[in-house]
């Protein structure tokens, strides 16, 4: 094999070219360019996955100039991505001084070795490709012939395996990690590395590397498909019905009925059989039978819900059992005249020493229990045949209490029903189904079978086709022997013919005309009757004890078990202490602890009648939320569903789910409603909690199903006016960052419109590939975590202006689409590098041209608070050494300190190392945003304009109470002007605000205009406190203000006439956004406006809570960027938080119907 292999790798021993690499195999210390004893002080054996380490040590042997022929270029940048999680070990022991496929004595340091070709997939030599000792590793790609006989060369490529779509820790076996993509197919890296590791990554000793989860196998007990499944399941559903109750029920209800009874009671067990079997199969099933499979189909809140209730209705159901046996007991004790106290103590202290000794056989493990349930299960089957035979020997002696042996004559008889002391067909049904319950009992120890995934549908079918079976066999064979009433009296044989006989008994010559009045034999009054009908009577009780005491284990062994899942997934956080186990198997003792006392306290309670039917209902809201289960994840059509039991149908499950819904009110009305609320109650508790889970549930599925189907109907109908909302695209960069923005559009746009949150990344683009990704989990989790019913939308491109129209032309989903770019107000515009102020006044073209309308939001404190944060949290943590990184910083800082909408995001090696061990940490941020104020930390005290701007940032947050809303409606551009505050006015925290309305007009016509505007509101319906018509806009501003204005745009103007044309044109063309004398002498009105404005608005609305005012437009190319951007500061500048609305002049309002 060796020798073969060896021929076709020959050549590949050669010093590599040019553009190829040397990976040398050394495990650790400093990696060496020359490549010599590369195996030497390698260990032999691979390492496990350690998440920091690196896969792959290159060592750069020359530079890599050809491209063209396909080769690696090696002068790739930044490889954060190949960081990857493990490195591999190319080396074999003996591969030292000997490997096989060395070409002479001098080639040993080359055994190591592998060249990297062709984009990503290596060529190994025969010395690297031994599997090296019996360790544990999780991508074995290098180590392994396997690869190379399938590929004819090694490849980092892995193949298709099991392992490696294992969860981690996986039970039954390690998990493999298949190479990322980003290893396939990143450039390699340039920089050397100083440590051994890419990317100045930390490493892990190598003796951590391979701490991956083994589970030791041995001494841990595991059932197969009989002993786990169906032993139990039969033992559960044979309970004391089958020796106590079903020949009343027969008496009652006649032979028909009763077979009837157990059909449709078999009917409901059968389906909920194959709605388990199908959800068992649909995947590894791990310990919590019911609670499992129902929380892992339809999530937390039902399973949550139903795990607490079955738990405890097994818990109860040990008590019911218990009881059962004890009554049982006293029977015979009373019999015998033997009692200790009286009938009622006694049922207690035997109730309770039983239930000790069955703790007892619990605790001791589950392959006692198993041994238990064994024995139990051979003395039951023996009281069956006991019976079975008892019924073909009729004596004498027995005539007189009923029984006769097969006769057809009684078998007529007793065919109908004779329903006595206000019995129906549903009160006889009602005894009896509890009696079919119990089929959970195999998928209840779902955790301890060896395959449940094979033996629950096995195990539990076989099982409800055997006891049905049983069932109807004994009711339609004691149907056929016993009459339904005799006096037990030997002296009532009937000596002469009677020629009118009407009942079976008289014609087989007894009389029992006298139990008219009172009996105490025959199937309507005796409870004993398979006792009496048996070859041998004490085998019968021994059945009796079998049922009871096994039913009663299996309960004892579920509750715990159940009960111990729930508490593992943490769903009530008060029950944590139960999810401990203890030993190989991880018995829930504690949980046994906690059964056993709810058991104890209900047997001492003895009323068991009352909390039967609530038992039963409790089991049947299980199987009613199964059935819906599979009804609901094949609803959700999800690409997961693919359960390995075929023969389920959903339309089926439904019926099944309906049908125990029915039988619950059968049973029991009142039980049956309490069931509701109870796990009504349970439901909106855990929904309230949301535990931090997530499972893949159906209703994941569902929800995502119904918007796409929703969305796609959507895009079917045409937008219509009254059915305008405002869905907006906030520039706000990181969502933390600006988040007076984020709640002030949120106040008109939760629950009415969409909102997105840009972000633009701008910088190193494969810096930002990998922020992009990690940055949009974490901001989506901190908009949900502060209520926010937006989507965060990050892109990377060039500059802000690209990244802006990517987001308004792609954003958004059919209808559900912005039609409004909200940025914030640039407010250090003059500090800036004005090509950021030509960027951001191109983003308002933009947005024009494709149609949107633009609203822009001034607070006079400003907007962002990102530098605040990343201060707060360098005090209040202590301050971490930075990691080396390798990428080149790049200062950025004087944008990221901007005000502008969008947030440069700062390369890692940027930001504050508290910054980014707070940002790395899971990708979870805090989750009260903004600041909180660590008041043991030794922070330095904010000094007074950032705690304004803090303070100014939640401002949005509180309740607004009475004051009022401006509208500047000076020009009708659709009516968005109008729109937003209206819609601002209808949250809870803004409704005590009232509208004003400002609009301009003559001084001669101030009446009529007030009035035509009050005209057109009430046609709107919308609610206005005041309109004032100013008629004064017109007027020149101040001197003063005029000398500010032309003062500030001084360092923008180009002066064009005091200089030479070409030097004016030249300075013109390179810098576009100075403002030239023409321009100002053009625009001198509208400049004018803007300043008279903004002396207006300091008059009438300087305590206003919020003022809308409509947005100045500048046409394009013909205003400077500078210029328009001194209009919007002389407009809104000292004033309350502004925002400057300007439609996209299609109206948005409507007064028809």
């Amino acid at each position: 094999m060796e020798g073969k292999q060896q021929q076709p790798l020959q050549p590949l021993q050669r010093d590599p070219g040019p553009g190829e690499l040397k990976v040398p195999g050394a495990a650790g210390g400093e990696p060496r360019s020359d490549g010599k004893d590369a195996g030497a002080d390698a260990p032999g054996r691979p390492l496990g996955p350690t998440p920091s380490q690196s896969r792959f040590q290159v060592d750069l042997v020359a530079e890599a100039p050809r491209k063209a022929n396909g080769e690696v270029d090696a002068a790739g940048k930044g490889g954060e991505e190949a960081k990857g999680r493990f490195r591999v070990n190319f080396v074999d022991p003996s591969a030292g001084d000997e490997s096989p496929s060395e070409p002479g004595g001098g080639g040993s340091s080359e055994g190591a070795n592998v060249s990297f070709q062709n984009g990503g997939d290596t060529v190994m030599s025969e010395g690297s490709l031994h599997s090296g000792g019996h360790h544990h590793y999780y991508y074995d790609t290098h180590t392994n012939t396997y690869y190379l006989r399938t590929f004819g060369h090694n490849t980092m490529d892995a193949v298709p395996r099991i392992d490696h779509y294992r969860h981690t820790a996986a039970d039954l076996g390690e998990k493999l990690i298949r190479p990322s993509l980003a290893e396939l197919h990143d450039e390699l890296d340039k920089e050397p590395f100083e440590d051994g590791y890419a990317n100045g990554e930390e490493g892990t000793p190598a003796g951590d590397a391979a701490a991956t989860y083994i589970p030791d196998s041995k001494g841990i007990v595991k059932f197969g498909w009989i002993k786990g499944v169906l032993v139990r399941c039969m033992l559960n559903i044979w309970g004391v019905m089958l020796f106590i109750r079903l020949s009343w029920i027969v008496g009652q209800a006649g032979i028909g009925l009763s077979v009837v009874v157990i059909a449709m009671a078999t009917v409901v067990t059968t389906i909920t059989g194959l709605s388990t079997s199908a959800i068992a199969t649909n995947g590894f099933v791990r310990g919590g039978g019911a609670y499992y499979l129902i929380s892992r189909s339809l999530g937390p809140e039902f399973g949550g819900a139903i795990g607490l209730i079955f738990a405890f209705a097994n818990a109860v159901a040990v008590a019911m059992y218990v009881v059962g046996f004890a009554e049982t007991v006293v029977e015979l004790l009373k019999e015998n005249g033997t009692l200790m106290i009286d009938e009622m103590n006694d049922i207690r202290i035997i109730g309770a020493i039983t239930v000790v000794i069955l703790l007892g056989i619990s605790v001791a493990g589950m392959e006692w229990e198993a041994k238990a349930q064994i024995v139990l299960l051979v003395i039951l089957i023996l009281a069956i045949g006991d019976f079975v035979i008892g019924t073909f020997i009729p004596l004498d002696s027995k005539k007189a209490k009923g029984f006769f042996g097969y006769k057809a004559e009684i078998f007529m008889e007793n065919f109908g029903p004779d329903f006595r002391n206000e019995e129906t067909f549903f009160s006889v049904f009602a005894i009896f189904f509890p009696a079919a319950t119990g089929i959970l009992a195999g998928a209840n120890i779902s955790g301890d079978l060896a395959d449940p995934q094979s033996a629950i549908p096995k195990g539990t079918l076989l099982a409800i086709l055997i006891t049905t079976l049983v069932y109807m066999g004994i009711a339609v064979s004691v149907g056929s022997c016993v009459v339904r009433d005799a006096t037990g009296n030997i002296n009532n044989t009937i000596i002469t013919e009677l020629t009118n006989c009407t009942t079976a008994a008289c014609k087989l010559n007894y009389d029992f005309s006298s139990c008219q009045k009172e009996c105490h034999y025959g199937l309507m009054n005796n409870f004993q009757v398979m006792s009496m009908v048996s070859g041998f009577a004490p085998l019968i009780s021994a059945g009796i004890f079998s049922a009871t005491l096994s039913s009663a284990l299996a309960s004892l062994v579920s509750a715990p078990k159940i009960f111990q899942a729930l508490c593992k997934d943490n769903i009530y956080p008060g029950f944590q202490m139960f999810a401990k186990g203890y030993g190989k198997n991880n018995e829930p003792l504690r949980g046994y602890l906690l059964t056993f006392l709810i058991a104890l306290g209900f047997i001492l309670i003895a009323e068991l009648n009352v909390i039967a039917p609530i038992i039963s209902n409790f089991f049947l809201a299980s199987y009613a939320l199964i059935n819906f289960s599979v009804f609901h994840a094949s609803l959700a059509k999800s690409p997961g569903w693919r359960p390995a039991f075929k023969y389920y149908n959903m339309w089926i499950s439904l019926v099944g789910a309906i049908l125990c819904c029915i039988v619950m009110f059968v049973i029991n009305w009142w039980a049956a409603l309490l069931t509701y609320v109870i796990v009504l109650g349970l439901y909106i508790y855990v929904t309230y909690k949301k535990p931090d889970v997530n499972w893949g549930s159906s209703t994941q599925a569902l929800t995502y199903l119904n918007a796409l189907q929703h969305s796609i109907r959507l895009s079917g109908v045409e937008d219509h006016v009254k059915n305008f909302r405002p869905q907006c695209l906030i520039m706000t960069g990181a969502p933390n960052a600006r988040p007076a923005l984020l709640h002030l559009v949120h106040a008109f746009t939760k629950n009415v419109g969409l909102m997105i949150c840009g972000h633009v990344h701008m910088g190193p683009r494969r810096q930002a590939m990998k922020e992009l990704s990690t940055d949009l989990a974490k901001y989506q989790r901190w908009l949900i975590k502060n209520k926010m019913k937006a989507f965060y939308a990050p892109v990377h491109a060039e500059d802000l202006r690209d990244g802006g129209q990517y987001l308004m032309q792609a954003a958004g989903l059919g209808r559900m689409r912005p039609n409004t770019l909200v940025v914030g107000f640039k407010k250090n515009w003059r500090q800036s590098d004005m090509r950021d102020v030509e960027t951001y006044i191109n983003l308002f073209h933009d947005a024009f041209d494709i149609q949107y309308g633009v609203v822009v939001i001034r607070l006079k404190e400003g907007l962002d608070i990102s530098h605040l944060q990343g201060q707060e949290l360098l005090s209040s943590q202590e301050k971490s050494p930075c990691s080396k990184d390798v990428i080149v910083k790049v200062d950025y800082s004087k944008k990221s300190e901007t005000d502008t909408s969008v947030a440069f995001v700062p390369s890692s090696s940027e930001r504050t190392p508290a910054l980014r061990k707070e940002e790395d940490e899971d990708g979870k941020t805090p989750t009260q945003p903004l600041l909180k104020k660590d008041s043991k930390s030794p922070s330095s005290p904010l000094n007074l304009a950032d705690q304004r701007l803090l303070d100014a940032s939640s401002q949005f947050q509180k309740k607004q109470g009475k004051s009022n809303i401006d509208v500047w409606w000076l020009f009708d551009d659709g009516g968005l002007t109008l729109l937003i505050p209206y819609l601002i006015t209808t949250k809870k925290k803004w409704k005590e605000c009232k509208i004003r309305v400002f609009i301009g007009g003559k001084i001669n016509r101030i009446d009529h205009d007030r009035r035509a505007m009050a005209t057109l509101l009430s046609k709107f319906r919308i609610d206005f406190s005041d309109i004032m018509v100013l008629g004064d806009i017109n007027t020149k501003p101040k001197k003063e203000n005029i000398a500010a204005f032309e003062e500030m745009i001084e360092p923008f103007r180009l002066h064009e006439d005091d200089k030479e044309q070409e030097v004016a044109d030249k300075m013109k063309e390179d810098e576009p956004w100075r403002i030239t004398d023409n321009e100002l002498e053009l625009y001198k009105t509208k400049t004018y406006r803007q300043i008279r404005l903004n002396e207006l608005l300091k008059e009438h609305s300087s305590t206003a809570n919020v003022i809308v005012m409509s947005l100045p437009v500048a046409r394009k190319g013909a205003v400077s960027s500078a210029l328009y951007m001194a209009w919007l500061e002389a407009l809104s500048k000292d004033l309350p938080p502004i925002l400057l609305v300007r439609g996209n002049h299609q109206s948005v309002l409507t007064f028809y119907s």
